[in-house]
């Protein structure tokens, strides 16, 4: 097992370092480059207005848990005032043997979600030794759910089975994370991913025509190992033409990019997605990101620990919200336990006994500060202009107020002219505020390396 998962670190390592350029090999996407030279200030006008119950969500493993333990963990998401959470079924473990179904701790689980009036996206995954495409001789037969079905069609079912059992699942996801090899082995295949997603949509639309179905979500930017990408590959494949949603999980290092440059997140997104709606994709969704609170040992994410996974989590959320994401799940809702790695184990909102960690903490306050909507304003001029490293994203909430998110590489201190009103200075990580006067030349706003918002 040990040696299977060094070879995964190998694999998902290679897969990180490919070509930068890739995100972008997209016809239509030109050819400007995504990387930039030094801290470069990102100015943001919003795409559209967000209404955050509808908008983001978190992952869940609540079948993982007691029920008792499960319903803790929802009753602390509903306290943020949020309604969307991913769930995850294995398909191994609910199907072992042909025909013997354990779907016990599922079945309370979805109960629970319908009780509590959860809305809920929810993926098949894994593969069952019977049902497995992976020779019994082969040496890697003993990992046998991370290999597609020998059948697209007996997964059709259980999907066609699933969706009749659970209605109250508001939106179904065929597999997770295919272009890389901890979910589809020996190797990325778009065509082998997509004779999987054909039966499985008309199963499903078949079965229940009113509900979504989205693409798997694809691991970082959808890169594969021999270079282009999986979305980009399955669209050439007629994929977009099943009127799907389209799903990525964008990690990175950075809040604002990755290990290549710590700047590239907005750069990537907002070309790529320009080529995604003219190409007709209706729905655009980032189905996982995060940070893992891990100590160590280093596993791929660099070690940030929990006031670092509160931070670069604010940042992350003031980014996407201000770009063209239908909806985005945050990964994840609780802390897990020993049966994850040690980095998967701690990318909860909550510890594992259901206790709120920093990051918990710090998204309530920027949801309380922020309201239950926002809408698109244009952002501030700045005095002497933009500042390198400066990161400024505008919004005006229902009750006039103006909201103006930043953030910058360094401390620096810019005047807002047009500002000339008293404002205040929320410090959503720190949970503090600060009181600021208009000035004769407008407010002037001291800009940390944490997120901030200033409300006027």
């Amino acid at each position: 097992m040990k040696t299977a998962q060094r070879a995964r670190r190998r694999y998902l390592a290679a897969l990180c370092r490919a070509s930068a350029s890739a995100w972008l090999l997209a016809p239509g996407l030109g050819q400007a480059s995504w990387l930039s030279r030094g801290a470069k200030p990102i100015e943001l006008k919003p795409m559209r207005a967000v209404v955050w119950k509808d908008w983001l969500g978190v992952n869940a493993q609540f079948q993982w848990f007691p029920p008792e333990m499960a319903r803790k963990q929802a009753e602390r998401f509903k306290v943020l005032g949020l309604e969307w959470v991913r769930l995850g079924l294995h398909w191994m473990l609910m199907e072992p043997e042909e025909g013997k179904y354990e779907l016990k701790a599922i079945d309370q689980a979805m109960e629970m979600v319908r009780q509590m009036g959860l809305r809920n996206i929810t993926y098949v995954v894994g593969t069952p030794k019977w049902a497995t495409s992976v020779s019994p001789k082969d040496q890697y037969a003993q990992y046998f759910d991370k290999f597609p079905p020998r059948d697209p069609k007996t997964y059709a079912l259980r999907m066609m089975l699933l969706a009749k059992r659970y209605p109250q699942v508001d939106a179904w996801q065929v597999w997770n994370e295919p272009n890389i090899l901890a979910f589809w082995a020996p190797k990325a295949d778009p065509e082998g991913y997509g004779r999987l997603l054909l039966p499985a949509v008309q199963a499903l639309r078949a079965t229940v025509p009113d509900k979504p179905i989205a693409m798997a979500g694809m691991a970082y930017f959808s890169e594969l190992p021999t270079g282009g990408l999986m979305i980009q590959k399955m669209g050439e494949l007629g994929a977009f033409n099943l009127n799907l949603i389209v799903a990525y999980h964008p990690y990175t290092a950075q809040a604002e990019g990755s290990d290549n440059d710590e700047r590239d997140f907005v750069g990537k997104v907002q070309p790529a997605h320009q080529w995604l709606r003219a190409a007709s994709v209706k729905q655009i969704w980032a189905t996982e990101w995060g940070w893992s609170s891990y100590e160590g040992p280093k596993e791929e994410q660099p070690i940030v620990g929990e006031q670092g996974q509160a931070d670069h989590t604010l940042r992350r959320l003031a980014l996407m919200a201000a770009l063209d994401y239908d909806r985005v799940f945050l990964f994840t809702l609780s802390d897990l336990d020993a049966r994850a790695s040690v980095r998967d184990r701690r990318y909860g909102l909550l510890r594992e006994n259901g206790d709120p960690k920093p990051v918990y903490h710090a998204l309530q306050r920027f949801l309380q500060i922020s309201g239950p909507r926002l809408e698109p304003d244009a952002p501030p001029k700045i005095e002497g202009g933009l500042p390198k490293g400066l990161v400024s994203i505008a919004w005006k909430r229902p009750d006039g107020r103006q909201v103006w998110m930043c953030w910058s590489d360094k401390p620096v201190s810019v005047t807002l002219p047009q500002w000339r009103k008293d404002a205040v200075l929320h410090h959503p990580l720190k949970g503090t505020q600060t009181a600021l006067k208009a000035g004769p030349k407008g407010v002037t706003v001291p800009v940390g390396t944490a997120l901030q918002i200033l409300v006027a």
